[in-house]
């Protein structure tokens, strides 16, 4: 029996090195990661992943066409994680965020559509939704048919926002244009180990474990709801590989543990066995006061469930940065 041919761009990634080492598991495909180490880490466990048989690693720019030749053709699935994201990107680096997203978006669509693959996912996120509350109420839980809308072009906020919706239009455009199959996922506040130390979770871990007290938590009062990051990569899956997913677009989270980030904030501080208070401050960036998913589409069509709770996940997620912690000071 062929083998499945898999393409995971991004696949040094948070989410796309955990989805390869599912995809991985079995043994049924061969699979092409590709990254350029923007932001994925050449660490022990992509190591550990690429000695695996099937499993190989380019380090390619997506922005240029001669890429695509290394790449090759003919993949039965093309999961299209790569971007440039981040709050401090996004604030520092607004132009780069806009012009890498959207060039890397339209070559693997001109690659894709040309036959480099058969079916094609593309990564979007919930900040898609953000700017819809500046001319409407948003539905909370919010659900994939809210209409989508860019106020504030001027703010940097908007360049992360307006890149993946770009990429939505761009992905359904393309692949309309020539009758190949897509699925959109929009994920929502997805964390897990090896996220990075830009997230809300390890920032106030790392600050936590450095002694700060009491220990600061921005925008206290708001309200957030977490997937790890296998609940993520199984949704993503079920999506790429579900007939009636065709050509839809998923929330991809966990809609039942809804937290204010000074309840998460305690949650981590109790989960690392710590005593310390929490001092709410105000966040300059975050104007969004809460967020959470309505999955019940992703419930219905691709039987998603969401398995881990945010204490399971805290336990599996804050030993791996302590040993990160320590490997960094030693």
């Amino acid at each position: 029996m062929d083998k499945r041919r898999i393409l995971i761009t991004g696949g040094g990634g948070f989410i796309g090195l955990r989805l390869a080492s599912t995809l991985a598991k079995d043994g049924s495909s061969d699979i092409t990661l590709v990254e350029n180490f923007a932001r994925g880490r050449q660490d022990r466990e992509l190591e550990e992943l690429c000695a695996q048989p099937g499993v190989r690693l380019l380090n390619l720019d997506l922005r240029q066409p001669a890429s695509y030749e290394a790449i090759g053709s003919g993949y039965d699935e093309v999961y299209h994680l790569a971007a440039l994201l981040g709050v401090e990107n996004v604030l520092r680096r607004p132009v780069d965020v806009l012009r890498i997203n959207a060039l890397m978006t339209a070559q693997v669509l001109e690659w894709f559509i040309a036959g480099g693959g058969e079916k094609l996912l593309f990564s979007s996120t919930s900040e898609a939704y953000a700017w819809t509350l500046q001319v409407q109420p948003l539905p909370i839980p919010t659900p994939e048919d809210v209409p989508l809308a860019l106020t504030n072009l001027r703010d940097p906020r908007s360049t992360y926002a307006g890149s993946k919706i770009f990429g939505e239009l761009a992905v359904a455009q393309y692949c309309a244009s020539v009758g190949k199959p897509y699925v959109i996922t929009r994920y929502h506040n997805v964390y897990g180990p090896r996220m990075g130390y830009d997230h809300v979770i390890p920032q106030l871990y790392r600050r936590a474990v450095d002694g700060q007290r009491p220990l600061v938590v921005y925008s206290a009062d708001h309200l957030r709801a977490f997937c790890f990051v296998q609940d993520a990569v199984d949704c993503t899956v079920a999506a790429m590989r579900t007939k009636a997913a065709e050509n839809e677009t998923f929330n991809v989270g966990n809609d039942s543990e809804e937290i204010t980030m000074g309840d998460l904030a305690r949650k981590i501080l109790a989960s690392a066995s710590i005593d310390a208070d929490i001092a709410p401050q105000t966040a300059a960036n975050d104007p969004i006061k809460r967020r959470c998913p309505d999955v019940s589409k992703a419930r219905r069509v691709l039987g998603y469930n969401p398995a881990v709770s945010l204490d399971e996940g805290l336990r599996i997620m804050l030993p791996w940065y302590a040993n990160a912690f320590a490997e960094q000071a030693s």
